[in-house]
């Protein structure tokens, strides 16, 4: 495999031209799918493969569970903001940086997957409770990209993040 194949192994996410509420049910659903997707994968899991690496230099899967709990914790708010605020300006982060720290490399997996698992289920939970019009009119502003990502872009990035990782877990556990 390439670099940019062990990258990128659901392919990059580009944001869809149009969506409709059958594509959202189903973004929806792999969000609420992660956390057992994981406890799945990570069920009985050597100490020898927690420290592979899905590409040279790429995280190894004790950072993977770690970097989605940030990731999700992250993105969590990004929604409960949009739903109450208009389009509010969001706070990028350093993730590569956040992958770095203490937390990332060194503590037990187990926590961010338990961290996932309620996490899940509460956005899961304003997903399902969500009108089809907030996925549309609501979203955040996001200074990077210099424009608002309305919340049904937002959905459909994080069922593709949810895809990304768990395919590098599963291909590390392979390696």
């Amino acid at each position: 495999m390439d670099l940019d194949q062990l990258r990128y192994p659901v392919g990059k996410f580009a944001s869809p031209s149009s969506i409709t509420a059958e594509q959202i049910a189903l973004w929806i659903e792999e969000i609420k799918a992660l956390p057992e997707l994981l406890h799945r994968e990570l069920d009985n899991i050597s100490a020898t493969d927690l420290v592979k690496t899905y590409r040279p230099g790429g995280w190894n899967i004790t950072q993977l569970v770690h970097h989605l709990a940030d990731s999700h914790m992250t993105s969590f708010i990004r929604f409960k903001l949009s739903l109450t605020e208009e389009h509010p300006v969001i706070k990028p982060y350093l993730e590569d940086e956040w992958g770095k720290m203490a937390d990332n490399k060194e503590l037990n997996f187990i926590y961010s997957l338990n961290l996932l698992t309620a996490l899940h289920y509460r956005w899961g939970y304003i997903l399902d409770h969500m009108k089809p019009e907030q996925f549309i009119n609501n979203g955040y502003f996001h200074p990077d990209k210099k424009r608002v990502v309305p919340l049904q872009e937002a959905t459909a990035l994080y069922a593709w993040h949810c895809r990304h990782h768990l395919a590098h877990i599963r291909n590390a556990k392979n390696s």
